[in-house]
């Protein structure tokens, strides 16, 4: 018993170990990321607002991405549902996949038209224009 506990109490130091050697690689690369900004005293309103920008357009790809990934679904399930109408089984792994691509389609949408309210309602235009970056006014 007195071994095992030995045992455990060495392998969750070693674990211990690891991740704190992998944190401080992790805080070291994001310091020296960071350190030309600090460096050169460069505006980082303009790296923050490309950053965002380059976000933005990654999912602005992947939206239609997903719409057509639960579409598909549905028709995939479908297709099994009609080509395989003897077999009953068969049958109804297609209801349900079929059920769940329209789910998904539901969700997104939804999701889609939440944003887009939420959106309106705080005054975000999806219109392109600039993303203001907040600053504090100097005295």
């Amino acid at each position: 018993m007195i071994e095992y506990i030995q045992a455990f109490w060495l392998y969750y130091l070693v674990n211990y170990y690891l991740i704190f050697i992998k944190m401080k690689k992790v805080v070291l690369v994001g310091v020296l990321a960071l350190l030309p900004v600090v460096t050169f005293a460069a505006p980082v309103g303009d790296n923050v607002t490309n950053i965002v920008r380059a976000i933005g357009n990654i999912v602005d790809l992947l939206i239609p991405i997903a719409f057509a990934v639960g579409l598909l679904g549905f028709f995939w399930g479908l297709a099994k549902y009609i080509f395989n109408a003897g077999d009953e089984e068969k049958k109804a792994e297609g209801r349900n996949i079929m059920i769940w691509g329209a789910v998904a389609l539901f969700v997104m949408a939804s999701i889609w038209g939440i944003v887009g309210f939420i959106g309106q309602a705080v005054g975000v235009t999806t219109t392109g224009g600039s993303i203001g970056v907040p600053t504090v006014p100097r005295p």
